[in-house]
């Protein structure tokens, strides 16, 4: 059982990496292999529209033509047995990168058929975890759940299943007195710290179970 945890986070020791890291620590207590990709670290683009993907006896059908640093990690999931994805919500979506992964890994399967069916071939698991600064209900308001609910769709029509991890209301500076941010009380971010995250921890270590189990 091998599964890929991919980090669209540019911080590799922030809330959303260690969500990740306690995800891998589930998978691996439950004897699967895990990776941890961190696409920060990484030189690529998103998709560019080319369709070669989609061109008919193309030897690039099926497959992103793409050829940059993100391809052997695309290769990587192709052999994967469940892969975990994780990202902070900044602005209002996904961060850049991220953005550009699930372009790059889903585009290249949709078949523009009357099902828009997929070219992945076999079922696997996937897992998205979010981290957010603001709260539940804010992120209702915002329309986060927007975002959340398309690309926990795609991700389950392109791959097969998906599910959703999400970290509300998450410590974003190591000094909230070193930034301009009166809408956020510090107190009331280390109390969440300490009493909600240690919870999205575990549900983190349980995905990873659950998906190491995965027959």
């Amino acid at each position: 059982m091998k599964i890929m945890a991919i980090n669209g986070s540019p911080r590799k020791n922030g809330n959303t990496a260690t969500l990740l890291n306690k995800s891998r620590e589930g998978a691996t207590s439950n004897g699967a292999e895990t990776e941890l990709i961190n696409l920060y670290d990484l030189q690529y683009r998103g998709c560019i529209s080319c369709f070669s993907c989609k061109r008919i006896g193309g030897k690039s059908y099926g497959k992103c033509a793409v050829n940059d640093e993100l391809t052997p990690v695309l290769k990587k999931i192709e052999t994967a047995d469940a892969i975990i994805l994780g990202s902070p919500i900044n602005f209002g979506k996904e961060t850049g990168l991220m953005s550009s992964c699930l372009e790059r890994l889903l585009f290249q399967y949709l078949v523009y058929d009357s099902e828009y069916s997929s070219l992945f071939g076999r079922k696997i698991q996937t897992g998205f975890i979010y981290t957010m600064g603001l709260n539940e209900k804010q992120a209702k308001i915002k329309g986060y759940h927007t975002l959340i609910n398309s690309n926990e769709f795609f991700l389950a029509k392109m791959l097969g299943s998906s599910e959703t991890l999400l970290a509300y209301d998450t410590y974003q500076f190591d000094d909230y007195s070193k930034y301009f941010c009166p809408v956020f009380s510090e107190e009331h971010k280390a109390k969440v710290k300490a009493t909600q995250f240690p919870l999205d921890c575990e549900k983190a270590f349980d995905m990873g179970v659950r998906f190491a189990n995965a027959k």
